[in-house]
């Protein structure tokens, strides 16, 4: 209630939240744990009554571990389990829960688990990414058609994209930027959009690439009514031939300024990218950037009662301009949510690196809201307007 409380002074007009499919669903089917969906009935009806509009994502990497013992994303049955798993929760918020998402970021979920062994389940594997890949899509399509036959509202997928341009004019570097544009932004794109996989992840994977059946690619690309857009950053490939599987690493771009993360600050490449998006989905689906922003170094406590974070408000400030760039260019974006609410666990990095607009005393678990969160405020208040004047 606090946390719904500290939205309605941020002036937010919606709310991306995911659900945990194992605090559902323990084993990952079958029994239902009541408590646990009554945690997120009463978040629904807590942002409802404030009027906020809440947009719910099925799964953001947090398998069940008795799905996890049976092959997890490896097994094809998962993609049954997921459109059941997706059913208790359409049936469930129906007519409250207007905008659904299938699945956060599939690349990550199969780059990091499968193939560099990052994430969780922590496989390096080609081979098993390529099948863990094409599970998750196919859960994805299922979800989708079971979103139609029992569900309301609208639903789609969430991609996290990152823009790759060629580190010089060189064919190679521009080859490197083609297998890394396919092996990261295509690689789930194009299936959605019922082009298959791109004929360049044949030479990412080699003898590990697999071949699927129609009716798989079928499921895929059921249609969906909008697409979000996870970005943070871009890249810049050159060749690398011991670059596994790629053959392409970034060059890091030491002219611009670098987030806590490592990530180059470059808001011309979120303009881009909404640009290629709207192009690569023939402008026949609504966008929404569903997550943007940025960690720093802030201070670990309020000063004065403020959290200044100058870094983030220029970056804040400068990819809602980028954002509105796009529009002008007429993509069709829906909204824009930024990453994020409060400081929080960064999966493989703890809690040593803050995105929040929300300062959070970990110790105390109290909130205060940094300068980049009244700015946030602000534009929403003023629709924007704000902008034209800093």
């Amino acid at each position: 209630r606090e946390d719904i409380d500290l939205m309605t002074r941020l002036n937010l007009q919606a709310y991306r939240f995911s659900v945990s499919w194992s605090r559902v669903m323990p084993e990952g089917r079958g029994r239902i744990n009541d408590k646990g969906l009554a945690f997120y009935d009463r978040l629904v009806d807590g942002l409802l009554e404030k009027g906020i509009e809440p947009l719910c994502t099925l799964y953001h990497w947090d398998l069940p571990a008795a799905l996890d013992d049976r092959g997890g994303w490896l097994n094809p049955d998962i993609a049954d389990w997921f459109a059941d798993y997706g059913q208790v929760l359409f049936e469930k918020f129906k007519g409250r829960v207007k905008t659904w998402g299938t699945i956060n970021e599939p690349w990550v979920i199969v780059d990091g688990g499968y193939l560099h062994g990052a994430l969780a389940p922590g496989h390096r594997s080609a081979f098993e990414a390529m099948i863990a890949g094409h599970n998750v899509l196919r859960a994805h399509g299922a979800a989708v058609k079971r979103f139609r036959e029992v569900g309301e509202g609208q639903i789609g997928i969430v991609l996290n994209i990152e823009p790759k341009y060629p580190a010089s004019d060189k064919p190679e570097d521009e080859a490197a930027r083609k297998r890394a544009e396919a092996q990261m932004n295509r690689w789930f794109l194009d299936p959605l959009m019922g082009r298959g996989y791109p004929e360049e992840l044949k030479d990412v994977y080699g003898e590990a690439y697999r071949e699927f059946p129609q009716e798989d690619f079928d499921l895929i690309a059921t249609p969906t009514d909008w697409m979000g857009l996870n970005w943070y950053t871009r890249s810049v490939p050159e060749n690398a031939p011991d670059a596994w599987p790629v053959r392409a690493r970034p060059v890091k771009q030491i002219q611009h300024a670098h987030t806590e993360t490592g990530w180059e600050v470059y808001p011309p490449a979120l303009t881009d990218t909404l640009v290629w998006l709207h192009e690569q989905t023939g402008g026949k689906l609504p966008l929404m950037v569903t997550e943007n922003g940025s960690a720093w170094y802030d201070p670990p406590h309020a000063i004065d009662g403020r959290i200044h974070d100058p870094m983030r408000v220029e970056y804040l400030k400068n990819h809602l301009k980028a954002l509105h760039d796009a529009i002008g260019k007429g993509v069709d974006i829906r909204g824009y949510m930024a990453w994020s609410l409060l400081d929080n666990l960064e999966w493989s990095l703890g809690y040593s690196k803050r995105f929040g607009i929300t300062h959070v005393n970990f110790l105390t678990q109290e909130r205060t809201i940094k300068d980049s969160g009244l700015l946030y405020a602000e534009v929403i208040r003023t629709h924007g307007a704000v902008l034209d004047t800093i």
